[in-house]
């Protein structure tokens, strides 16, 4: 059976405006105010917790002080946990778009770098958990994206043949996890580094989930 596998943050929802919000949590506590804006950093927050904090220290002329990354990294996850859907919002026709491809027969599943526990509690909260036939986040194998068994034992454990999927995402780690899968791979246009998609070579482009359907079915066939 064929599996439309999805990545999270940036594809299936926006949730730069938490994440932000944690790492700005963890900047006030070392007295350097908020240090972030959704306005321009929502790509940055994409790429998850560290990617964040690195920034952060950057700004305050701290390059390379992993310490103190590493030491916050675990109060950042504490601070999202604890508001991790006041501004996350799903993407317009995403739900919609996983229902028809239900319907038409292919398993769906999230492949996600975010840890499964922080994963599982946002799709309950958003109230799509039970749509997914499977979730695997970071921390739910030894190996996580880009690596390409994290994809292919998503596509297992959603019943389907890890050699007939198709990645969506919306990130380099989601090209070269397709890549290194040989799967086709489609990131969308719609996210906050959407105009730096192209340049990634994916087999497709997704400006809006209303075409979904049709693109899954030109790369990896109709489901049955």
């Amino acid at each position: 059976m064929k599996t439309v596998v999805f990545d999270l943050d940036g594809t299936l929802a926006d949730t730069s405006g938490d994440l932000i919000a944690a790492a700005n949590a963890c900047f006030r506590e070392m007295g350097a105010g908020d240090l972030l804006d959704v306005a321009g950093d929502a790509g940055t927050a994409l790429r998850g917790g560290r990617a964040m904090l690195r920034l952060g220290m950057q700004r305050l002329d701290r390059a390379g002080d992993e310490a103190t990354i590493d030491a916050y990294y675990p109060k950042l996850l504490a601070a999202y946990a604890r508001d991790i859907d006041t501004h996350t919002v799903l993407y317009d026709g995403a739900m919609a778009a996983v229902e028809r491809l239900k319907s038409a027969g292919y398993f769906v599943a999230i492949c996600t770098n975010k840890p499964e526990g922080l994963a599982d509690t946002l799709l309950t909260r958003l109230g799509v958990r039970g749509a997914f036939d499977a979730m695997l986040g970071a921390d739910t194998l030894a190996v996580r994206k880009p690596d390409p068994e994290h994809l292919f034992e998503t596509a297992r454990r959603a019943g389907g043949d890890p050699a007939q999927c198709v990645l969506i995402g919306d990130s380099d780690t989601d090209r070269k996890t397709a890549r290194a899968a040989g799967v086709p791979c489609v990131l969308v246009t719609f996210g906050p580094s959407g105009d730096d998609m192209l340049a990634l070579e994916p087999e497709a482009l997704l400006e809006h989930y209303d075409d979904l359907d049709r693109i899954v079915a030109e790369l990896i066939g109709t489901a049955a």
